[in-house]
């Protein structure tokens, strides 16, 4: 199959790279641009007759639904949407291109830039499973792990759960670690004696030593970011009228975050602002 990738942020950079090397790479297209360009660039409505699939690896499934509608698209053609979005809208948007002829695929990411880079993601898939094995081919040069939940919805649905879980976890080793820095433990020393125990996780064993105990924190992703994921899981609890007191609060602590600082900021600097954020959600 030939691609084409719409989105080369974070992410969308390096399943590109990733493409090109394997000669798959037909078409990118993002506002702003990589000089030299790996591929031709071309909008998407000239870039949906010249390639077999479409990745989008844009904000939400709010800007796919925009770059699709009302283009022509050949039947047979593939758009995998590569988002964190609410299920509903993935779920509306396959309706809407399988009635087009058009296969659709939400295929939610964990791995981070660098998974992206090295091809070690994993998707968390929901589609029809013709489509699925049409697209795995392509799927397997950036992903070690997929995932096939069902449905339409399914892997955006698994992506919330998932980063509800995450980012959890991540302000609760922040809440403890602050806690054993005011004891007068060095919080590298707490982080090894979580990573020894029952308590170790993946932020403490990858996220704070590699990302957040150091001089200038670089998580790759913004407080931003994780305030909209965790307002979408929120959301999708109450719809289901499902209780999630972690995700509310969770959710809760991230919007005050977003509010008092830069959205944009890197979310590894909760870190040291913890106090601040939850005296202030207060």
């Amino acid at each position: 199959m030939i691609v084409g990738v719409v989105g080369l942020g974070r992410m969308g950079a390096g399943i590109a790279e990733r493409l090109a090397a394997t000669g798959q790479l037909g078409a990118i297209w993002d506002l702003r641009l990589p000089d030299p360009a790996p591929a031709p660039v071309m909008p998407v409505a000239e870039m949906a007759q010249a390639v077999d699939l479409l990745l989008f690896a844009v904000p939400t499934t709010a800007e796919v639904r925009a770059a699709v509608v009302g283009i022509e698209i050949p039947e047979g053609r593939i758009i995998v949407d590569l988002t964190t979005s609410d299920p509903l809208e993935g779920a509306a948007l396959a309706r809407d291109l399988a009635a087009r002829g058009v296969g659709y695929l939400d295929a939610a990411m964990t791995g981070g830039a660098q998974g992206a880079a090295d091809g070690t993601l994993s998707l968390m898939i929901g589609g029809d499973a013709a489509i699925l094995a049409r697209a795995r081919p392509v799927l397997e040069r950036f992903a070690k792990r997929i995932f096939h939940l069902g449905p339409a919805g399914r892997g955006q649905t698994m992506k919330l759960v998932h980063n509800a879980v995450l980012h959890a976890t991540y302000l609760a080793t922040c809440e403890g670690l602050r806690l054993a820095e005011r004891a007068g433990i060095d919080a590298a020393e707490a982080v090894a004696v979580l990573n020894a125990g029952n308590a170790r996780s993946y932020v403490s064993e990858v996220r704070f030593p590699r990302d957040v105990l150091k001089p200038e924190p670089s998580a790759k992703s913004a407080v931003g970011t994780l305030a909209k994921d965790l307002a979408l899981m929120a959301q999708l609890a109450e719809r289901m009228q499902a209780p999630a007191p972690y995700a509310d609060m969770t959710a809760a602590l991230l919007a005050v975050a977003c509010r008092i600082g830069d959205p944009g900021r890197d979310f590894g600097l909760l870190f040291r602002e913890f106090d601040h954020v939850a005296e202030a959600s207060r």
